[in-house]
C-alpha cells in the first residue's frame, strides 16, 4: 500500500489512494475496477451526461428564449437524474447489506419503471419518429441526452453482468435501464422538434422527419 502524503480536505480523504473504494453501506472495501464500481460509475457519467441537457434548457430560460414545449423536458431530465442515484445505490451495496435496501430510495421499484413507461407512451404520442438511424447532435440539448443515452447502455451492459454473477438484489434494475435508454432516444428526438428541428439521418441520400421505425437504439 502506497504511503498517504499528508493534506488537509474537505472532500479527499486519502482512503481510496491504494485504488480501493467502499461501498454504500460498509463492508469490505472493493477495487476501483471491481465491475460493481464500473456499473455505478457508469450511472455516474450518465448522470453528469444529463446535467449538460439540463444546463442548457437552464441558459435558455435563463435568456428568454426556452421554448414552452421545452419547459417539460427539464423536469423529466432531472427526475431521471434523480431515479439514477436509486439505481446506483442499489448497484454500490454488498450483499450482506442488500436487507437495508429501500424501494425508491436505495433499490429501484416497479413504480420506477412503470413510471418511465407512461412518460415514453406520451412522449410517443407527440413524437414524430424518424423513418432510420440519426446522427445526435442536431440541437444541443438533443446530444447530451443521446450522450446519456449510450451511457446508460454501456451501464446496463455490466449490470447485465452483475446479473448474471448474482450481484443485483432487485428485480427491477435491468428493466429500469433499458426503458430509461428507449425513453431518451424518444426524449432526444422531442427535444430537436420543441426546437423545430429534425434529426440528421444517417445515410446522406435520405430526406429528414417523417414517422416511422428503425430505432436502432431500442431493445
Amino acid at each position: 500500500m502506497p504511503n498517504r502524503l499528508p493534506f488537509d480536505s474537505a472532500v479527499a480523504t486519502g482512503a481510496g489512494d491504494d485504488g480501493s473504494t467502499g461501498l454504500l453501506y460498509g463492508g469490505d472495501r472493493i477495487s476501483k475496477d471491481d465491475l460493481r464500481a464500473e456499473a455505478y460509475g457508469t450511472i455516474d457519467e450518465a448522470v453528469a451526461a444529463l446535467g449538460l441537457a439540463r444546463a442548457r434548457l437552464g441558459l435558455k430560460e435563463e435568456y428568454g428564449v426556452l421554448s414552452p414545449a421545452l419547459r417539460p423536458l427539464r423536469d423529466l431530465v432531472l427526475r431521471f437524474q434523480r431515479e439514477l442515484f436509486v439505481v446506483a445505490a442499489e448497484l454500490a451495496t454488498a450483499p450482506e447489506a442488500w436487507d437495508r435496501l429501500e424501494d425508491g430510495r436505495t433499490r429501484v421499484s416497479a413504480d420506477m419503471v412503470t413510471g418511465l413507461d407512461r412518460v415514453l407512451r406520451d412522449l410517443e404520442a407527440h413524437v414524430t419518429m424518424p423513418h432510420e438511424f440519426v446522427v445526435p447532435g442536431e440541437t444541443a440539448t438533443s446530444a447530451g441526452i443521446e450522450l446519456a443515452r449510450t451511457v446508460i447502455r454501456r451501464a446496463e451492459r455490466r449490470a447485465v453482468t452483475l446479473a448474471r454473477q448474482g450481484l443485483i438484489p432487485g428485480t427491477h434494475l435491468l428493466p429500469y435501464l433499458n426503458r430509461l435508454a428507449d425513453l431518451l432516444w424518444v426524449l432526444a428526438r422531442a427535444a430537436e422538434q420543441a426546437e423545430d428541428r429534425r434529426a440528421t439521418p444517417s445515410h446522406p441520400d435520405r430526406r429528414r422527419g417523417g414517422a416511422g421505425e428503425n430505432r436502432s437504439t431500442t431493445a
